[in-house]
């Protein structure tokens, strides 16, 4: 029973076996046929396959989206080659054949040729759009074959390469740009005039370039892998330069000496520093030597020219204080014999019984020799001192209608003795130059002598001002004398050069135009002249235009001036200011008038405010420093010598501001030192130190 009952089993198992066996079969076709509709179906890539003549069949999807054919516009008509470039064709056609040594025809049989054959073949190809245009593509040939192992046609599979072509240009083009970049880097080390190489951070040279090859005479391959200190005399000290530079990220000027292979010696000045990755890993050190041996050489010519013209410089001067000692002596011993002369030159002429008319006569003719050789030995002095720069220059905001007025009245007497109309500027508003008042009033007075000395009978001379540039100011003084031809003006400001003049019956010394050029350029200006023979002459000078100067009232100033110097009930106090700028004059006379316990009495030269000083007697003294006869500081020491006035503060006010200026003021024994302009905080509590000072020595005396 158990055996009949098995068989029927065993054939319903085969059964069911053979049925699943057909049914997975029947899903692999399924399966396989899903996956070749999805391949052929599928965008992303062209499938396009022929017959065994080329004529296309098959043209899936992805064929019509890269190409814009429909399908219906290629099957049963044309072949891939009429869809491809044609001179790509041709050109694989060519080069098939001389690869495989055999001929083969440009068209389709050049696309499929390897295929043909068995050889797998995947090229590139430009397809040609229904609408002109191309695209790279990668191509992908394979023959289809029947049972029969016949070729029943071919199958091409594409895909737009376009992508990766445009990569691959972008590519080449930072490719160039990268070995342009490498070049132009290396251009600019090798065309650097100085030896220039890299080291790793152990002091290994790891490049050069050309300059550094010359400097040790060893190639580049040599030179790379090397110790930098092997290349120097000094390698101690070459290698502390590496460590520096990593330790100081730079080192710049570091000396050291190089070593050719031939034993030649070069000085260079090293200029380093650290280099690094984009990460800011370090790298090593970036260096560059300068040849400095020329240098160097130049350095110890000019240490030597130096040395020889401070020699130079202190024999000139020494030679140059020998010159002024000896005029100074010469002065001195000229003056002495000069005096006599003159002296008993004017007795003569005064004596009793007069002199005859012929003793009179030769009288007048020493006296007038003795004026001029006088005033030759006054004119040399000034010169020296001008050139030695013994005179002081100090400048200050100065009025020209101020200083025009004046020299106006010295110089008019002299222009009524030659018959000459002077005419002078009329200043309608404030006019001020930044000058040494004195010695603008000497520039003025020297060039207006001459415009009348040198000028025709009943001549004009005329003074005017003009503005030559927004801050510069033009004075000019116009003759109408006989004027100077081109050779006689390239002559002038020459010392003792009277122009040919000598013969003339007017005195002079050929001095005075010197002098009057050297305070101009002392002063910062400039002076010139224009002439025109038959005409007359005009001489010029420029100096700085400057604001018309006040009192400068800062913060705190206006406080100070409120503020009584003197306790209530005191008596009132008196000052006397010496000073010949008017303009300072009135600044001072205006903060004085606050203080109706201060009285002020002023003069306008040395030799005056000493005899004011001792008449009158006031409690301080303020004295300006540069005064037309004698300055300030020889004026405070006659004071100090005076018992009438020892006890007196003096304090120095001076557009003389410079340090060295002030202490020699303080050293020489003011009590204070002012600067001007005139601060007025400053000014009040110096005054009042001044003052309170001065009550001491008064209870002292008493």
């Amino acid at each position: 029973m158990s055996k009949t009952r098995k068989a029927p089993v065993l054939v319903h198992d085969a059964a069911k076996t053979g049925g699943l066996t057909e049914l997975r079969h029947q899903e692999a076709l399924l399966k396989t046929g899903a996956l070749q509709n999805a391949i052929l179906n599928s965008a992303n890539f062209s499938s396009i396959a022929t017959d065994e003549k080329g004529v296309i069949q098959i043209f899936n999807v992805g064929a019509e989206r890269m190409l814009g054919y429909a399908a219906a516009d290629v099957m049963n008509k044309i072949t891939p080659a009429d869809i491809s470039d044609p001179q790509e064709v041709i050109a694989r056609a060519k080069a098939l054949s001389k690869e495989l040594k055999t001929p083969i025809a440009p068209g389709f049989e050049a696309l499929v040729f390897k295929a043909s054959r068995g050889i797998e073949d995947i090229y590139e190809l430009t397809y040609i759009r229904k609408d002109g245009s191309r695209f790279p593509a990668v191509v992908s040939v394979t023959a289809l074959r029947d049972a029969q192992d016949s070729i029943i046609g071919y199958l091409m599979i594409g895909t737009d390469n376009s992508a990766r072509k445009q990569i691959e240009e972008e590519q080449k083009k930072l490719d160039q740009r990268l070995r342009d970049q490498q070049f132009y880097t290396r251009s600019l080390i090798e065309s650097n005039i100085d030896a220039i190489m890299t080291t790793d951070p152990a002091g290994i040279i790891s490049d050069v370039n050309k300059q550094m090859e010359a400097l040790t005479d060893c190639t580049r391959d040599e030179l790379i892998g090397a110790p930098f200190k092997s290349y120097f005399t000094d390698q101690a000290r070459a290698e502390a330069a590496i460590k520096r530079v990593l330790n100081e990220k730079k080192v710049s000027d570091y000396e050291l000496t190089a070593r050719a292979r031939d034993g030649r010696e070069t000085v260079v000045s090293l200029n380093a520093s650290t280099f690094y990755d984009r990460d800011r890993m370090l790298q090593g050190v970036f260096a560059a030597a300068r040849d400095v041996t020329e240098r160097k050489r130049l350095d110890q010519v000019l240490q030597e020219k130096n040395v020889e013209l401070e020699n130079a410089k202190s024999v000139a001067e020494k030679a140059n204080l020998a010159k002024s000692d000896f005029l100074s002596s010469m002065s001195h011993e000229l003056r002495s014999p000069l005096n006599a002369i003159l002296g008993f030159a004017q007795l003569m002429e005064s004596d009793t019984p007069p002199p005859t008319p012929a003793q009179q006569e030769s009288v007048a003719q020493i006296l007038q020799a003795g004026w001029h050789l006088l005033k030759l030995i006054n004119e040399i002095l000034d010169l020296a001192k001008v050139e030695s720069g013994q005179v002081p220059i100090s400048q200050e905001p100065v009025s020209l209608s101020d200083v025009m007025l004046e020299c106006q009245s010295m110089i008019e007497p002299q222009a009524q003795q030659y018959d000459i109309k002077l005419t002078f500027p009329r200043f309608d508003s404030p006019c001020f130059v930044m000058a040494d008042r004195t010695r603008l009033k000497q520039i003025l007075i020297n060039l207006l002598s001459n415009a009348i000395k040198y000028n025709r009978e009943q001549g004009t001379v005329e003074v005017s001002c003009t503005t030559s540039t927004p801050e510069r100011i033009r004075i000019s003084i116009k003759d109408s004398g006989a004027g100077l031809p081109p050779e006689q003006l390239a002559q002038l400001f020459q010392p003792f050069n009277r122009l040919g003049q000598e013969a003339s019956g007017n005195e002079g010394t050929g001095i005075g135009l010197v002098v009057a050029k050297r305070l101009v350029e002392l002063m910062g200006g400039s002076i010139g002249v224009e002439s025109t023979v038959g005409v007359g002459s005009v001489f010029w000078f420029e100096l700085a235009s400057v604001a018309e100067p006040h009192v400068v009232i800062e913060e705190g100033d206006t406080a100070a001036l409120a503020v009584p110097l003197l306790p209530a009930g005191a008596r009132p106090h008196t000052l006397l200011y010496v000073e010949d700028n008017p303009a300072n004059l009135k600044l001072v006379e205006q903060i004085i008038a606050r203080h109706p316990d201060l009285h002020l009495l002023t003069a306008v030269n040395g030799n005056s405010g000493i005899e004011i000083a001792r008449a009158s007697q006031p409690d301080v003294i303020l004295m300006d420093i540069n005064l037309p006869d004698i300055n300030g500081v020889e004026a405070m020491k006659i004071l100090r010598e005076d018992p009438l006035t020892a006890h007196m503060p003096v304090i120095a006010i001076s557009a003389n501001a410079m340090p060295r200026d002030i202490e020699r003021g303080l050293n020489a024994g003011f009590f204070r030192y002012i600067t001007k302009p005139i601060k007025v905080n400053e000014f009040m509590e110096a005054l009042g130190v001044a003052l309170e000072f001065a009550g001491q020595k008064d209870e002292q005396r008493k």
